[in-house]
């Protein structure tokens, strides 16, 4: 598996696989995304964790129309996102600067 953190108010757009980008006809179904029941706050942001096949090679996210009108720092160009290994996660989540919630609200 590979992961990714993604903004609150952001949606993933295109996926890429090994053969270019991801064909639902070849494949026979969607690419495997799941967002997981924890989020970090990184200056003052919410950044949600989210779980990839391994066969995604790459993904590309964009702010929602309404997050986009809402906020002033909200770029309004495509991001393509770099995928981590869990290692970098866990790296990631015990930095001390990391605020840990989960999806229903509760600290942990």
């Amino acid at each position: 598996m590979k992961y990714f953190f993604l903004s609150e108010g952001w949606v993933v757009g295109r996926v890429w696989e090994f053969g270019g980008l991801w064909n639902e006809n070849s494949w026979r179904r969607k690419p495997d995304i799941e967002q997981i029941n924890l989020c970090i706050l990184e200056q003052g942001e919410k950044l949600w964790l989210y779980r990839v096949e391994d066969a995604v090679l790459m993904i590309e996210v964009r702010p929602t129309p309404e997050a986009s009108a809402d906020s002033a720092k909200t770029i309004g160009q495509v991001v393509l996102k770099r995928l981590i290994s869990a290692e970098q996660v866990i790296e990631r989540l015990a930095t001390p600067q990391s605020f840990l919630s989960t999806i229903d609200g509760g600290d942990q």
